[in-house]
């Protein structure tokens, strides 16, 4: 069980939770009502799932308590409502004993927990506190001081919410998966969390688990020996070691092998890792923070993510929504976008023209933020006025559309490919490879090292 550490002192404490209880036996919410109120909880009562749901959208509880068995909308249906509306928002379902097996199957498509009736009064106030302090929601109020998400332009509801949400999980240890397509900000969000923790001043370190070779990925993580494997010249702590007594985010982590997800699992649960080649074991203390733009859900379904480690990193889920959830925010990133990129590139473009800013939010952005900053940055290479017009934003969406490579980019695929060729042509041998590309040995296994090639991969196999 994750334990919540005392908050810093910058912040106050505030009253304990607010509930939502939904129930339409109404001497059962009166009776659930008084006892919650009586210890210390802030309560609101429906009288059905679809009353439960529009409170739920106007008050923003920080736990739901609901009846299994209602007519309309019932416990498990509102369940998926919230899942899909309010993401990370617990619920507890109240059910009577001969309903016990389809309250155990709801634990296991997401559900906190479940209570029989008659409820036991403190195994209902255990379960609540338990829920309440898992996911953040009983921690202190909001600070003053907001610079701990400066980095995420906003005015959206929506990500007021989230922002909402990550300071509390943030007050805690637990695990926390963000979940978000491509180009949200991901990591922009896991290091406001990490900067809103008591870890915060202390190390923060990200790696894309997508990015890296498998062969490369747990020496990456978990540090390797000297001598362990070949290019294993000097002894390297890992990223675990690296990020000790801070956060580590793992994003990506739908991408990791299963080979490694078994190994990761086993350091999260120990709280320990052993280097690559070492037989000698490293306690850590790292608040470990995943992140995926994959369903991990269907992941986990498909047996392509262990199910022993998705619930241990998603003891809480953070979903960023995508930009075109949040168009209000687009005249505020592009802003903030134009300011800075017109200092990068010595030019003074300040505005959009009316149709042009127009044109911008309307966009699908299938991209994201991401994608929308690759577009500010293309008007502002265009435009030679401070004011972009309408035909700037067409030919940089266009040429967005087309995605033309960086330098940097195109000559790093080329290598790739040229160097993979020749080794494919010499069966393996780095010493023609290297004299077919007039390269000495030396500066070509440099070469091979930077894009992570093995040539021991090229040579023929024996039968």
């Amino acid at each position: 069980m994750n334990t919540v550490l005392d908050a810093p002192a910058a912040i106050t404490t505030a009253a304990k939770g607010n509930l939502l209880l939904v129930d339409d036996d109404a001497d059962i919410l009166k009776l659930l009502s008084i006892r919650l109120k009586a210890s210390g909880y802030q309560v609101m009562t429906a009288t059905s799932g679809e009353q439960a749901l529009s409170m739920a959208a106007a008050e923003r509880p920080d736990l739901v308590v609901t009846d299994l068995r209602m007519a309309g909308l019932d416990g498990m249906a509102l369940f998926h409502e919230i899942e899909r509306r309010h993401t990370g928002l617990p619920v507890i379902i109240l059910t009577a004993h001969g309903t016990i097996p389809d309250a155990v199957a709801a634990t296991r498509q997401g559900v906190f927990g479940y209570l029989t009736k008659p409820y036991d009064s403190n195994e209902l106030l255990a379960q609540v506190n338990r829920a309440l302090t898992l996911h953040g929601s009983a921690a202190p109020a909001r600070r003053e001081d907001q610079s701990w998400h400066s980095e995420i332009i906003t005015k959206s509801p929506l990500m007021e919410d989230l922002l909402l949400r990550t300071e509390r999980v943030a007050q805690g240890e637990a695990s926390v998966l963000i979940q978000g397509e491509s180009g949200t900000g991901k990591e922009l969000l896991a290091r406001a969390l990490h900067n809103a923790s008591r870890r915060a001043g202390k190390p923060f370190v990200a790696i894309n688990c997508g990015a890296i070779p498998e062969a490369l990925l747990e020496s990456e993580l978990f540090g390797h020996k000297k001598g362990a494997f070949t290019g294993a010249t000097s002894d390297h702590p890992g990223l675990f070691v690296e990020a000790n007594t801070g956060s580590l985010l793992l994003d990506e982590i739908g991408d990791m092998p299963i080979a490694l997800q078994v190994k990761l699992l086993r350091a999260l649960e120990a709280r320990e890792i052993r280097p690559v080649g070492s037989t000698k074991t490293i306690p850590i203390d790292v608040r470990v923070i995943s992140a995926s733009h994959k369903d991990l859900n269907q992941a986990k379904a498909d047996g392509t993510f262990r199910e022993d480690l998705f619930y241990r990193l998603n003891v809480v889920t953070l979903r960023l929504p995508a930009l075109r959830e949040r168009r209000e925010d687009i005249p505020l990133l592009l802003a903030h976008f134009l300011q800075r990129l017109s200092e990068r590139y010595d030019k003074a473009v300040t505005a959009f023209a009316p149709e042009a800013l127009e044109m911008l939010i309307a966009a699908p952005w299938p991209g994201n933020i991401r994608q929308l900053y690759n577009v500010a940055e293309q008007v502002v290479a265009l435009s030679s006025g401070q004011i972009v017009s309408a035909k700037i934003v067409e030919q940089a969406m266009q040429l967005e559309m087309q995605r033309i490579d960086s330098f940097e980019d195109a000559r790093r695929r080329f290598e790739y490919d040229y160097l993979t060729r020749l080794l494919k042509l010499t069966q393996g041998s780095v010493t023609q490879a290297a004299k077919l590309a007039k390269r000495n040995r030396t500066e070509f296994y440099k070469l091979l090292q930077r894009h992570s090639i093995e040539a021991a991969h090229f040579k023929p196999t024996t039968p």
